[in-house]
């Protein structure tokens, strides 16, 4: 059958393909690491440990997941599933890097960004893609769209100036907003506490304050000598004696006040509800709602949540058109990263129960 016919390898899609020497630049900076720069909006939201927490659970669950291929048949009831050899590249699509790295970024571009980005590196013979690599989506600049709401795959694609051929770049576009976009005010908040509760935790708080109360005014050397002849009296005896001049008064701020423990609990909340994910899986106070400790629910609720709507737009943006022959479409296995997390209350190689929550997971996919 011609499904399984031996591919040919052509040559880079970047170098040899048509319309190329339109974009003579371009294979001058794809994978050229000098050309890649830190997004400070992205840099920004990393530095709240909420964010932090959520994008590593998402980008872990996905980075882990594998590539299947299957093709749609009708049975007579339904449309049916038919799972075929997976196609070169399932394994690495990246040759230089891992495919936990390359799904990892391209989710954390997703989360952060709102769209991700590959280039086709390679082609087959039959003109679809074999090899990719990803670049950072922060430094992508798009003419045709610029607000972070983005309409529909980019005509005019600049990486770091340089014009790309969008017909060379697989553009997964999330359904989600970019959450540098969504979330600008809410991060920039977050970050000020942080660094208010930083200058408190950095300064010495004193104990209490001497305050004269009568006699002649004294000087401030004079005040700064008795503070600190009443400090250094403190190291040896616990007993203070004072004159009916000076009076010692208690310093009775809260540290907890001070470290804004209120605002920054209420703005870890806030960080989870933007990215998406339940509040006890980053740590953050649920306020009194349901909180699941059953690792299980926990898994189950990290997929639905907080990973679902990227896998899904992983999947179907690999499954068009422009990346595989018509008719075949690409699965992100969630079922054994479910199962090894004992959702189904087994290994992945025993059967789910009708009434395991990976059962149902599957049963809503198909």
């Amino acid at each position: 059958m011609g499904l399984f016919k031996k591919d040919v390898i052509a040559e880079p899609a970047i170098k040899g393909a048509a319309g190329a020497a339109r974009y003579p630049f371009s294979q001058n900076v794809i994978g050229n690491f000098v050309y890649y720069t830190q997004n400070l909006p992205r840099d920004a939201a990393m530095q709240v440990p909420t964010i932090s927490r959520a994008r590593d659970l998402i980008c872990s669950m996905v980075a882990c997941l594998t590539f299947k291929q299957y093709t749609l048949q009708w049975n007579g009831e339904e449309l049916e599933r038919i799972y075929i050899p997976p196609d070169t590249w399932f394994q690495q699509p990246d040759p230089n890097v891992t495919r936990n790295f390359i799904l990892s970024w391209t989710t954390e571009d997703l989360i952060m960004q709102g769209r991700a980005f590959w280039i086709v590196t390679e082609r087959l013979g039959n003109g679809f893609p074999s090899k990719f690599t990803w670049i950072p989506a922060g430094d992508v600049t798009t003419l045709d769209q610029s607000t972070g709401q983005w309409f529909g795959p980019s005509k005019q694609i600049y990486f770091q100036g340089v014009e790309l051929n969008p017909n060379d770049v697989v553009q997964f576009l999330s359904p989600i907003q970019g959450l540098v976009y969504t979330g600008a005010r809410a991060i920039n908040t977050a970050n000020r506490l942080q660094n208010a509760a930083e200058r408190f935790a950095s300064q010495t708080i004193p104990a209490g304050y001497l305050r004269q109360t009568g006699g002649e005014p004294m000087t401030s050397q004079e005040l700064a000598d008795m503070a600190a002849s009443f400090a250094a009296a403190r190291e040896e005896q616990t007993i203070a004696a004072l004159n009916e001049f000076v009076e010692y008064v208690p310093n009775t701020a809260n540290p907890d006040d001070l470290q804004l423990t209120d605002a920054r609990t209420f703005q870890s909340l806030e960080m989870a509800r933007l990215a998406n994910i339940p509040p006890f899986l980053v740590g953050a106070p649920t306020g009194g709602g349901m909180n699941y400790q059953n690792s299980a629910e926990s898994n189950k609720l990290l997929y639905l949540y907080g990973s679902k709507p990227y896998i899904e737009c992983i999947e179907q943006t690999l499954s068009m058109n422009n990346v595989l022959p018509r008719g075949r479409y690409v699965e992100l296995d969630v079922s054994t990263y479910l199962y090894e997390n004992d959702l189904a209350g087994g290994d992945s190689d025993n059967a789910a129960s009708p009434s395991s929550p990976a059962t149902t997971i599957e049963r809503e996919r198909d």
